[in-house]
């Protein structure tokens, strides 16, 4: 496993040198904000799943983002998914990884090292199909440099008969309850959108004791080829990302919002411009995360943060409440 992912990586590296560097060098921020007690930057992060540092530190200064959220990491190496994985689809993608990573003791080794060395406001996102598993590697994480814990609880859990423990509120709460008592780091709980009332699995976790919410995971869908009637991806469905999702993803933040107005939330879905992520903080995000759009351009975590931050030059009474940790709602 780690001999290829190794190789994947000298690809997008090289990849990477061919496009050039661009977006490097210090910003002066102006309107930073604060998610559980840690000062992020500005109120943009990468979204799990969609960076990997080999790729993206040619492209622009990593530790400029407010946060930096690394690919799910699991207890051991997974290889991921068979065949085809990804599918486009009007105004997004669907896809089925499957998760594919080298495991928590090569993170701890590699990747974040290298993150903490550069300045990055690391949150380390952890994934398991099991709560033995999301334990295994909160335990290893909690003395480790990383600023915080994003916990993936869309997998399909085997504890929880196959089911994401993050859709059913006794097994999300009977997992955070755990992993709560392994590590004093601010812990995120990462929210699926395929659920009927996404308050309610929001309210259990955070009495579980999540610090933070983030929210949303990607949809189940699907694509089907219609020369052979066959679905196009190996593993049927898959998690669809990009704009379509965005007044999805608005709308659980607001709904979640009103239910808990205390509890810090980042907002994750669609965000491909400055004026969709400020959407997400009058909803009531204290901060976003940009996923789908980096896969088109690999700048637009940063991008995103540029365009954002004159935004709130002109919304003074916003930026003085993100600062201090406050929202809008």
């Amino acid at each position: 496993m780690n001999n290829q992912y190794d190789a994947t990586v000298d690809e997008l590296e090289h990849a990477a040198d061919d496009a050039g560097t661009t977006l490097y060098g210090d910003h002066e921020w102006k309107h930073p904000t604060v998610v559980a007690g840690v000062p992020w930057k500005n109120p943009v992060g990468t979204a799990s799943g969609t960076f990997q540092l080999a790729a993206c530190r040619h492209f622009y200064d990593v530790s400029q983002m407010g946060a930096i959220t690394t690919k799910g990491v699991s207890p051991v190496p997974w290889d991921g998914n068979p065949g085809v994985r990804t599918a486009e689809s009007p105004a997004g993608t669907v896809n089925a990884v499957g998760l594919q990573n080298p495991g928590v003791d090569h993170y701890l080794v590699d990747e974040l090292p290298k993150l903490k060395e550069l300045g990055a406001t690391v949150v380390t996102n952890v994934a398991g199909h099991s709560d033995d598993d999301y334990a295994d590697v909160v335990a290893k994480l909690a003395d480790s440099p990383a600023d915080m814990l994003e916990i993936n609880v869309s997998c399909p859990n085997v504890s929880a008969g196959g089911m994401a423990v993050g859709t059913d509120p006794v097994a999300l709460s009977r997992c955070i309850g755990r992993l709560r008592k392994l590590t004093d780091k601010p812990m995120i709980v990462k929210l699926s959108p395929n659920v009927t009332d996404i308050a309610a699995i929001a309210r259990a976790a955070a009495e579980a004791g999540a610090d933070a919410l983030s929210l949303i995971n990607t949809l189940v869908g699907m694509r089907i080829d219609i020369r052979t009637g066959e679905p196009i991806i190996g593993n049927v469905t898959g998690g669809v990302s990009g704009p379509a999702i965005f007044p999805i993803g608005l709308a659980c933040v607001w709904k979640v919002r009103q239910a808990l107005p205390d509890i810090p939330l980042i907002g994750i879905g669609g965000i491909d411009s400055g004026e969709k992520a400020l959407e997400y903080l009058y909803a009531g995000a204290n901060a976003v995360e940009v996923g789908g759009a980096a896969l088109v351009d690999p700048t637009a975590p940063l991008r995103v943060a540029l365009e954002l931050e004159e935004l709130l030059d002109a919304r003074p009474e916003l930026a003085e409440k993100l600062a201090k940790g406050d929202t809008w709602r």
